[in-house]
């Protein structure tokens, strides 16, 4: 025991790829999440579009789970689930979130604060369709969050649906399911550097919709 815990105390990465500056930003958060983006995505890391999407119930309760960027642009950052799973709920009820992505490889991170809001049924009903016919059978055959008696319980849906969707290519989006767009307050870019003196370049969404660039102690 004492020795996995001196081992775990004694993990740690140097971080010293590349630097991060107020002079080396874009002035506009969302040109250089796209210049970080893209990098990320250049670069061979696995599902570049995977982030961590933090929730709240109105008394404080967090909770957190990995979900895939679909979109962004400067109204802010589209992701899909059902509506009535725990964090459909959650979102409903407070609409303050998180998302934060990790890119180990290019040491860097970036974390995304704002409120939530659906996007239109158009939209969500554009993207559903467009996914494999697989997926689209998956959102019908899960109740996301339900406890179930067993595995049997998806399967057994599962197969019932793709005999009715049979010959079917375009399947109706379950009314449970769609987008969430994140309008986001506050951008931070984090860069590993060496010393755990990391880089911390923060921009902060003012009245009147300009973006106030901040420099965070790591």
């Amino acid at each position: 025991m004492n020795l996995e815990k001196t081992t775990l105390e004694n993990l740690r990465q140097e971080y010293s790829a590349k630097t991060l500056s107020e002079e080396q930003v874009n002035q506009n958060p969302f040109a250089q999440f796209d210049s970080w983006f893209n990098e990320a995505m250049n670069s061979g890391i696995l599902e570049p579009n995977a982030l961590t999407l933090s929730t709240a119930t109105p008394d404080g309760k967090p909770s957190a789970r990995v979900v895939l960027l679909k979109d962004f642009s400067e109204n802010g950052f589209t992701f899909y689930t059902n509506y009535e799973s725990r964090k459909g709920q959650e979102m409903a009820e407070n609409p303050n979130a998180c998302l934060s992505f990790f890119w180990l490889e290019l040491q860097r991170q970036v974390i995304i604060e704002g409120k939530i809001e659906k996007v239109s049924e158009e939209e969500s009903t554009r993207y559903f369709q467009s996914r494999p016919k697989g997926s689209q059978l998956g959102a019908w055959t899960s109740d996301q969050s339900q406890v179930i008696a067993n595995r049997g319980v998806l399967e057994n849906k599962l197969t019932e649906l793709e005999k009715q969707y049979e010959n079917q290519n375009v399947i109706p989006k379950p009314e449970h399911w769609g987008g969430y767009l994140l309008k986001p307050t506050s951008i931070e870019f984090w860069q590993g550097r060496a010393s755990r003196l990391h880089d911390r370049i923060q921009y902060i969404l003012q009245s009147d919709n300009t973006w106030k660039i901040q420099r965070l102690a790591p």
